[in-house]
């Protein structure tokens, strides 16, 4: 391909990505089956720069890789072959990259491709296909614009392939998960690279017989091998200067031979340095500056040449014994610089130096190997070393480098504590401590003390009397049309079940009204049975009629019949009569068929009416029924069956009439959805509406007896019941008691009070109700309620704030709902303070766990913690602090405690799901049923065994039974394991659930039992042979593709709909139309729809949901406004919508049981987990027979991996920050409850699941305990007793926005906002538009920043309307961002040097990855050796690998994993806000100007085209411009003010939405809380704030709205 083509093709393909680019976790759900691809020169370019060291390259790069490794990915490293012909103008990487090939293959476990040409090679082609990585990461810059363009290419035709890219530029990692930029393959990828056709051939000739023939001379001089360092080095001297003394006629500018042998001389003596010196003692070597003078230079690329083509040729010497543990060290360039620096200035000023005995030995021979092997040429003897005066180094700059600035003082300022000695003592006593007369201790900022006593909002006290104030009457009826809008919302779920609770201590044993009304209730029900007797007598010769005529709409009409009637012998009437019609139709359709083949399905209904009376009314059944039930079996041709049941005599000419096979076979193959589920017949007391299973009978003794659980089913099993239950004993016992329900989106949250709404009532005192809510953005009888429904955010706000422990001891339960979000990448460390604070029993509900066991482990743990911490709060006096709190305390105390966590596992769906792969095939839509087994390889089996919750349906066992018996005849147990000799179906009638799972599960520990037994063949072709066999959710995972596929679903259904219209249809809807009108039931059932669809007619797209919605057509995704949301899911459980397209919305417990869930877009975010959460909505118990997935243009291989893979472990997250630090030393200082608040802040401390028994992480959380503590006792937020002072509301306000807060409020102590924020004219309220465009560039690069991939600024468009890159801070803020930086990486370098003395050093001089130890004993024996040691050189915090590049303390911010990495700190912990970000290109990531652009020109399609910018906002706060303005009058007083007094404000209980808007408002509405601290002349200033803080002047809410979708 010619250049430009290359250049059109990356340009085009780049513009096209970057569409597509995220910034994602890359490690969403790396198990055993998942893994990607490392490009092997992306790798080499991501971590080489000329100025990096050789051994602290391999560092990096292992560095780089054990992250992966250590967070459980799994992954391969490719290395095309036509690549390394783009290196040889660099030698110097060409070199390396031979090096870590080697040393990658060699020293690691890591599986390294280097056979592929190049990414059009068929082989790698073939290789994506059968493996089909998740993405291969690739870089997007190369050495030269050749290889950029190859890259560029190599990145398009992955997308081309399905298959994504992660690109290298920007990627970072946190304790958990590795984060990067993420572009998705999308068809325009596919259809684009289609049009091109790419050839990349190279040829690169160069000789390489010098190289060949010196090799075997040294093979016979050293037959036994030695360390590869010594061999590179012995080789790579003699080939150069071999070649060199060649080239020498025609350069008369570079070194002669004999100054090119001093160099190799001095090669060779620090190659015998790097035998004998530790890694401590290099690390201390005197850092040069200087370069290579450039005569030197042509020699050094010319060995670097020569040491590629030695490693090249040794690595097929495999009959040569090397030792090859030291490749990543064959090189180290600062050594050899200052041997160098001292044999041609010191040595030759007077000082000299003795080598040492054992050094100049090897030197020695080293040296005489390499003249020995050049006979034929005469380079000198080993001493001198130098022979010539030529200079190698440059002298112009200075030779050695010096630090930057002094070391900061060791130590930690000193804070009292207990909390602090309990948690952390035993690290403190081994760390240094500064004296109370230090300067670091002395200049500490003194502020007044915080404490939070007032509402944030609205200035007033805080008290439960206040939140229980009367509300407008504007409000209450708002508040009274929501709760009748949850009724209707909660009978969409469940039905209308309303039920009331009374309070158990109010109620009788039996009142006489109760005895007469169950008296009623049993003439009602006798009543009701006659009436259906009559109904069916009516009914039965209709629905006879209608079998016969139209089998399958007969049936349906019998079904529905059966399931209204209540009366068990109407039922058994039916149900016989039924058998009957059944078995004539069969017997008339044998007789039509003749010898064709026939429609079992009908045989299927006689056998399934048989069933049902047999299991459900046997006790009705006479002697005439059951000869009647075996002369339906005789008829099926089950003669064993018939004979079982009864003795009949012989009925002639049945043959004709048989379904020709066995009755274990017909059952399972045919009636696998019918079989009966073992359910208990015996009714719960308990519940009322049905009759609950073994393990859901568990829950409720958990629940009756307080106790905790961890409970993990199915989804639509019914484990969510248990919740509820425990709703009603609450409500039951007392007014007083409290539940919170906990629930990961605010869409679950409005489900679950539409619930509350629809089941309970209940009578209670004045100012009490019985549901709530507080989630984000709304709020509404938090505190006054008895059953809260919240997120975890919300209620970590109210564990935390220090004066609502007395509302937080009135919490009886706890109901953690999808608790496995405690594995998720955001707010998941929120889920964990929440199970570790709470003293109260607790129910955590999941589907998709995979580790319960440690999970219930963990959490006993905790309550054994707490069981301890009780009693030692009980023997505290003065833990109520008024009489009322005791006396509720009391009250709630009278039931028994518990401290027991009980596991419940119940692993068996109801329904069964079937899995189906769709496809096209010369324009046919092609629809396979794929087989479990068929995503199962025999390397899978054997390393990870069958995945826990892989099922087979009843036929997929007759399949893989059918399969197993074809490919091995002679199988020992084919006869057992026949259906029909099978001990569990032999002669039985009535096959069940349980039956079939028992025969799946003889045959899975078959299939294992072959592997075991050397049948890996069969077992492989078992597999291989098994993959070619009505209400839908469609499931993509973009949210313009979503309502584009409804869209097209509509038009297609319209378009069918038109070309088979009948010409008379329109006047018989209009005539049909007319007589509905008429129909009561129907109008109200319209009343219905119409108050639904009120519901959304502001909204935008309210007509498009309407019309899309009368076709039975709806979507669903984030962006919707949840009143769009909740329409489309009511309308879908009421049965009018039956075909939904929707995104991972509906993964998390949303209520929309469906029939069918169709995979239809391949995403990062489809792995495992939410594979299970999404095909969970099928199949629903109660609603579908079966469940079916299907999977629609996603690769087979990704369908395996789906399919195989087991849900990712809880491991949980790193659970600290320093603003929760801050927080917890908030509520530790100033709770009303002392002692129980300090037992909840050592809870969260010490019992983190990432710690959980793991030592090494609870010393690293208590160092970064440490660390932040001092970090705040610094910037004045904690004083040296712990107390919190200053700004410590506003930072916790903001705590979200870490590390911006602070910086925020270095803002506001040096008045910047004061100098910007000036009004137009004196006392006026208005702000200049310059004005307002500054203050939203300053917000927007400390808030909701979003960085672009650095390849971006390469390929803006010109014609755009934003400036997509957003600009610099103004000088002023940039200047204080800047010393606030300086100040942290001050005061974080300090740290870090005092808690190195923590590290592990016997780790720290390994590698990483490959483990090579470069500890051994110290060279103490070389005088010269100890010349080049620099005593001064301060790196008592950095890795001693990276200190070879020339890093040392002060310089920790600047080089890439330069601290320790044992003391579990980096610099990444450090609260630093990056004016500028660089990847590891050197190249600056602009940050998109998303905020600032939408302020200018308010254009949403601008935003998703120019920043491309993928917006999650509701459709009514995007549409337009807002005409919203805020004053800024206030912020102004507040920063120039910023010393004034804080005491007595409070910013901790709030509406808790972590966005932009509480960033700009918090300084708004904080400056009402400072009227006692302000001067009387701001006293205006304020007023006019507060009254114009609604509808003044200049913010659009818009802009607002649009930065606070970061958190939606």
């Amino acid at each position: 391909m010619s250049r430009p083509l290359h250049f059109h093709l990356c340009k085009i393909m780049l513009i096209l990505f970057l569409f597509s680019f995220r910034y994602v976790s890359l490690l969403n759900d790396f198990v055993e089956s998942e893994f990607f691809v490392i490009d092997g020169d992306s790798l080499l370019l991501k971590y080489l720069c000329k100025k990096r060291q050789y051994l602290p390259f391999f560092y990096l790069v292992e560095c780089f890789l054990l992250d992966f490794t250590q967070k459980g990915a799994k992954y391969v490293i490719v290395f095309f072959k036509d690549v390394e012909q783009m290196y040889f103008s660099y030698p110097n990487f060409l070199f390396h990259r031979t090096a870590l090939i080697q040393h990658l293959k060699c020293n690691t476990d890591i599986v390294i491709h280097t056979e592929f040409s190049n990414c059009f090679s068929p082989e790698w082609l073939i290789f994506l296909k059968e493996s089909y990585p998740y993405f291969v990461i690739i870089s997007d810059i190369g050495l030269t614009s050749l290889q950029e363009d190859y890259l560029h290419i190599f990145i398009a035709h992955t997308l081309s392939k399905k298959i994504s890219v992660v690109l290298t530029s920007g990627q970072e990692s946190d304790a958990l998960t590795v984060y990067g930029y993420y572009v998705q393959n999308v068809y325009e990828h596919r259809l684009f690279f289609q049009q091109v056709n790419c050839n990349t051939s190279y040829l690169w000739i160069l000789s390489r017989k010098n190289v060949c023939r010196t090799i075997l001379l040294l093979k016979h001089l050293w037959p036994e091998g030695s360390d590869i360092r010594c061999i590179v080095c012995v080789l790579t001297c003699i080939v150069g200067l071999k070649m060199y003394s060649n080239m020498l006629e025609n350069k008369s500018e570079s070194l002669t031979l004999e100054e090119a042998a001093d160099l190799c001389r001095l090669q060779c003596l620090s190659v015998v340095f790097l035998l004998h010196l530790p890694l401590s003692q290099r690390a201390r070597i005197r850092i040069i500056n200087s370069c290579w003078t450039k005569q030197v230079l042509p020699f050094i690329i010319m060995q670097q040449h020569c040491d590629y083509f030695v490693l090249k040729q040794l690595n097929d010497e495999s009959d040569w014994k090397l030792d090859l543990t030291h490749l990543p060290d064959l090189r180290d360039n600062s050594l050899l610089k200052n041997l160098s620096h001292y044999y041609e200035i010191e040595y030759c000023s007077g000082l000299h130096f003795e080598l040492g005995k054992e050094i100049k030995c090897e030197y020695q021979y080293l040296w005489n190997t390499v003249t020995k092997l050049a006979a034929s040429c005469d380079f000198g003897d080993a001493f001198p070393v130098r022979t010539t005066s030529q200079l190698f180094l440059e002298q112009k700059q200075m030779v050695f480098k010096e630090s930057k600035e002094e070391i900061p003082s060791i130590g930690l300022i000193p804070v009292k504590s207990d909390l602090v000695e309990d948690y952390a003592g035993a690290v403190l006593a081994d760390l240094p401590i500064l004296s109370s007369n230090n300067p670091a201790v002395t200049s500490l900022i003194k502020q007044t003390e915080f404490d939070e006593l007032r509402h944030w909002h609205s200035g007033k006290p805080l008290s439960d009397d206040y939140d229980r104030t009367k509300c407008s009457n504007d409000e209450r009826r708002g508040i009274q049309k929501l709760q009748s809008y949850y009724r209707l919302y909660g009978r969409s779920l469940e039905g209308n079940i309303s039920k009331t609770i009374v309070t158990q201590v109010d109620v009788p044993l039996k009142s006489k009204a109760e005895i007469i009304a169950e008296e009623n209730q049993k003439r009602l029900e006798a009543k009701e049975e006659k009436k259906e007797q009559e109904q069916w007598s009516a009914l039965s010769v209709s629905i006879e009629r209608e079998i016969k005529e139209n089998f399958t709409y007969g049936i349906n009409r019998l079904e529905n019949f059966l399931k209204t009637c209540q009366s068990n012998s109407v039922k058994f009437t039916a149900e016989m009569a039924g058998l009957n019609v059944c078995l004539e139709v069969w017997k008339e359709h044998c007789r039509n068929q003749g010898k064709k083949s026939r429609d079992l399905s009908i045989a299927v209904q006689v056998m399934r009416r048989i069933h049902i009376l047999l299991e459900k009314h046997k006790e009705l059944l006479k002697k005439p029924h059951v000869q009647k039930l075996s002369r339906c079996l005789k008829y099926l041709g089950f003669e064993n069956l018939a004979c079982s049941l009864s003795s009949l005599g012989d009925i002639t000419k049945i043959a004709k009439y048989t379904t020709e096979m066995g009755a274990a076979r017909f059952q399972l193959q045919y009636m696998g959805c019918y079989l009966f589920r073992e359910e208990r017949k015996d009714p719960d007391p308990r519940i009322q509406h049905f009759i609950p299973d073994t393990w859901q009978r568990e829950l409720l003794d958990v629940v009756d007896n307080n106790e905790s659980a961890v409970i993990v089913a199915p989804t639509s099993s019914g484990k969510t019941y248990a919740s509820f239950y425990c709703m009603e004993k609450v409500l039951k016992e007392s007014n007083e008691g409290v539940v919170v329900y906990v629930s990961p989106t605010k869409a679950l949250v409005n489900q679950v009070m539409g619930t509350i709404y629809n089941r309970f009532t209940k009578t209670l005192p004045h100012g009490l109700v019985v549901g709530g809510t507080f989630t984000r953005d709304y709020r509404h009888d938090t505190l006054n309620c008895q059953i809260l429904v919240t997120v975890p955010q919300c209620l970590e706000i109210l564990l935390l704030s220090p004066h609502r422990q007395d509302w937080v001891k009135r919490i009886r339960y706890v109901i953690f709902d999808e608790v496995h979000c405690l594995g998720g990448e955001i707010g998941a460390e929120v889920w964990e303070h929440l199970l570790v604070m709470i003293r109260c029993p607790f129910l955590a509900l999941s589907a998709t766990i995979s580790n319960p066991e440690h999970l219930t482990e963990w959490l006993q743990s905790v309550k054994r913690y707490w069981q301890l911490a009780e009693s030692t709060i009980e023997e505290s006096p003065g833990s109520s602090t008024t009489a009322r709190k005791c006396t509720r305390k009391q009250k709630l105390q009278k039931t028994k405690k518990s401290y027991r966590v009980r596991l419940v596992l119940h692993g068996e769906r109801y329904n069964d799901l079937e899995k189906y792969v769709c496809s096209l095939k010369d324009n046919d839509f092609i629809i396979d049923h794929y087989h479990p087994c068929a995503a199962l390889t025999v390397s899978h089996i054997e390393n990870y065994g069958l995945p826990l919750d892989i099922a087979f349906s009843p036929r997929e066992s007759i399949q893989l039974y059918d399969m197993m018996a074809k490919v091995w005849e002679e199988w020992p147990r084919l006869q057992e394991l026949d259906p029909e000799e099978f001990t569990s179906f032999k002669n039985k009638i009535v096959i069940t659930k349980a039956d079939a799972k028992n025969y799946e599960q003889e045959l899975k520990k078959e299939l294992i039992n072959w592997i075991t037994l050397g049948q890996r063949e069969k077992v492989t072709k078992n597999v291989r042979t098994l993959t070619n066999l009505t209400s839908i959710f469609v499931l993509r995972f973009n949210i313009h593709s979503v309502e584009r596929t409804a869209i097209d679903t509509f038009y297609n259904l319209m378009k069918k709909q038109r070309s088979e219209r009948d010409p008379n249809t329109e006047k018989k809807i209009k005539s049909l139309t007319d007589k509905l009108r008429k129909t009561n039931k129907t109008l109200g059932k319209c009343l219905i729809l119409m108050e639904i669809f009120h519901r959304i007619r502001s909204q935008r797209k309210s007509f498009l949901l309407r019309m899309l919605a009368q076709k039975g057509i709806g979507y669903h995704h984030a962006s919707m406004s949840y009143k769009e949301r909740q329409v489309v899911e009511m309308l879908f459980r009421m049965g009018y919508i039956r075909v939904v397209t929707a995104t991972g919305s509906l993964a998390l417990g949303i209520n929309m049981p469906c029939k069918s869930v169709v995979f239809s877009e391949d995403s990062v975010y489809l792995d495992a987990l939410n594979y299970r959460q999404m095909s969970g909505r099928a199949g629903r118990r109660g609603q579908d027979m079966i469940g079916s997935v299907f999977f629609y243009d996603i690769p087979l291989p990704k369908v395996e991996k789906l399919i195989k893979s087991n849900v990712p472990q809880l491991k949980g997250q790193f659970p600290l920050s320093i603003s929760l630090v801050l927080r917890l030393m908030l509520l530790a200082a100033k709770a009303d409850d002392k002692a129980d608040a300090r037992a909840k802040v050592l809870s969260v401390l010490k019992h983190s699941l990432l710690s959980f028994k793991q030592k090494q992480n609870t010393e690293m959380l208590k160092v970064y305990f440490i660390f932040s503590l001092q970090f705040l006792v610094k910037e004045g937020y904690l004083d040296q007793e712990g107390n919190p002072m200053g700004f410590t509301g506003l930072v916790t306000h903001l705590h979200y926005h870490e590390p911006s807060n602070f910086v925020l409020v270095s803002f506001l102590v040096k008045g910047l906002f004061h100098k910007l924020c000036q009004p137009v004219e004196n006392g006026s309220t208005v702000f200049s538009e310059d004005v307002m465009e500054q203050l939203v560039l300053v917000l927007a690069n400390l808030f909701g920043r979003r960085y672009l991939p650095a390849c971006a600024t390469k390929f803006r468009r010109t014609s755009c309307q934003s400036k997509v890159f957003l600009e610099d801070l103004p000088e002023e803020f940039a200047a204080a961002v800047h010393e606030y930086n300086c100040k942290i990486k001050k005061n974080f370098g300090c740290f870090l040097l005092t808690v190195a003395k923590l590290a592990d050093m016997e780790q720290e001089y390994q590698l990483p990855l490959s483990r090579i130890d470069f500890t051994h004993k110290e060279c103490d024996n070389s005088e010269l050796t100890s010349h080049l040691m620099n005593s001064t050189k301060s790196i008592a915090s950095v890795s001693p690998f990276t200190c070879l590049s020339g890093t040392i303390d002060q310089d920790l911010f600047d080089a890439e994993n330069a601290v320790l990495h044992t003391i579990g700190v980096n610099v990444r912990n450090a609260p630093l806000c990056w004016l500028e970000k660089y990847d590891n290109q050197g190249r600056r990531m602009p940050l998109n100007a998303y905020a600032l652009d939408f302020f200018k020109h308010g254009s949403l399609i601008a935003l998703t085209t120019d920043n491309w910018y993928v917006l999650l906002l509701s459709a009514k706060s995007t549409c337009r411009r807002c005409i919203a303005y805020t004053n800024l009058t206030g912020l102004q007083e507040l920063s120039h003010n910023a010393h004034c007094d804080l005491s007595g404000h409070h910013f901790q209980l709030r509406c808790p939405e972590p966005n932009f808007f509480q960033a700009l408002t918090v300084f708004f509405l904080s400056c009402c809380y400072t009227l006692s601290g302000l001067p009387n002349t701001h006293t205006a200033h304020i007023s006019a704030f507060n009254t114009h803080l609604l509808n003044s002047s200049s913010l659009p809410v818009s802009l607002i709205r649009l930065l606070a979708s970061e958190y939606f």
